[in-house]
């Protein structure tokens, strides 16, 4: 069963083209428009062994809000595509990330229903050129448009590049748990419903 995902998606604020392989080994190639988001990206398709290809043109010159929301939003996209009806999937991933000094949990469920719970204390406003607070907005896209169920929380931090990197670590893992396959349940839908 090949997991692969390609997602194009243009609008007068942005420009997308992501290509995503969910049972990968971790190689990407990232230009997100934001030195900050790139090395986010590529930790996370590193940690969760997803094979992502992204290229986004945004309107950086306003800044890069639009750019990055837009990405969450394709890469949730990809996802729902990659997973195609989420038989056999564990559906569920939980993964604790340290990062020197801080340390972040991410509890993920594929569910057919969005929600983001988002609990973290960020010391920075910004880093370098990147917003912090544009990070809520990238995992709010993302699970409206991979319906999944996140809630991501900053257990501790004092250093905010290190808390960000510790989730992106972690949101990379706990969706890798949840996207793997169950041997057991390999024709199985993961819900009562017989539908997510």
């Amino acid at each position: 069963m090949s997991r692969i995902a390609t997602i194009d998606r243009t609008t007068k604020e942005t420009d997308i083209h992501i290509e995503l392989e969910l049972d990968g080994t971790g190689c990407s190639e990232i230009t997100s428009g934001n030195g900050f988001m790139d090395h986010m990206l590529i930790l996370f398709a590193k940690h969760g062994l997803f094979n992502l290809k992204l290229r986004c043109n945004g309107d950086t010159h306003i800044d890069f809000h639009h750019s990055a929301e837009d990405i969450g939003i394709s890469l949730g996209m990809a996802f729902t595509k990659a997973l195609g009806d989420c038989k056999g999937i564990y559906r569920y991933g939980t993964s604790f990330v340290p990062m020197d000094e801080s340390l972040a949990r991410v509890c993920l469920d594929i569910a057919g229903r969005p929600n983001l719970v988002y609990c973290v204390d960020l010391v920075d406003r910004k880093i370098n050129d990147f917003d912090c607070d544009l990070a809520e907005d990238f995992f709010k896209a993302f699970t409206d448009n991979s319906r999944c169920t996140m809630h991501i929380d900053l257990l501790r931090g004092r250093n905010s590049h290190h808390s960000l990197e510790a989730i992106f670590k972690a949101f990379g893992k706990a969706l890798s748990q949840s996207c793997a396959i169950n041997e057991r349940a390999r024709n199985e839908i993961p819900s009562t419903k017989g539908v997510l």
